[in-house]
């Protein structure tokens, strides 16, 4: 089972979005800043790094929030697990540190998504203010589920 994570950063109603390029992966696609969960790290270790890696900013561990945990069959069918965050406020200016892989780097109206966007990163960026569906199933089937929380 592989690790991943991701970072939804909304400001002003606009969510920021990084083009994918030369990773193997989702290349040409936008998606979120994110990263693989290493050996004996917690994932809230590798989300900050994988943020300060990518975009340059650092978050502090109290300003990050769970999002949603995805459990995914990948197009090679490795499962992943995916662990989604926002984040209250952040220091230092975003910028493309990893102009090796990613194209662009912007942020992008909530209501207007791009059409080439990674499928399980959108969906959970469309699902932001519905808070109980804090975990969801993607690439099993034909049908992605999103669960709610029991209340």
């Amino acid at each position: 089972m592989y690790v991943a994570v991701y970072l939804i950063l909304v400001q002003d109603n606009k969510v920021l979005l990084l083009q994918r390029a030369n990773t193997g992966f989702e290349d040409g696609n936008y998606s979120v800043p994110a990263g693989h969960v290493e050996n004996n790290e917690p994932v809230s270790s590798a989300l900050l790094r994988e943020v300060k890696e990518e975009i340059g900013v650092e978050i502090k561990k109290d300003d990050i929030h769970f999002l949603n945990v995805n459990h995914r069959k990948s197009d090679r069918d490795k499962p992943y697990l995916d662990f989604f965050f926002t984040a209250s406020c952040w220091q230092g200016e975003i910028t493309n540190c990893e102009p090796h892989k990613c194209d662009h780097l912007a942020w992008y109206d909530l209501g207007q998504l791009p059409k080439n966007m990674t499928k399980f990163v959108k969906r959970v960026i469309l699902n932001l203010n519905k808070t109980d569906k804090t975990y969801s199933e993607y690439g099993f089937d034909t049908i992605s589920t999103d669960y709610k929380t029991p209340s």
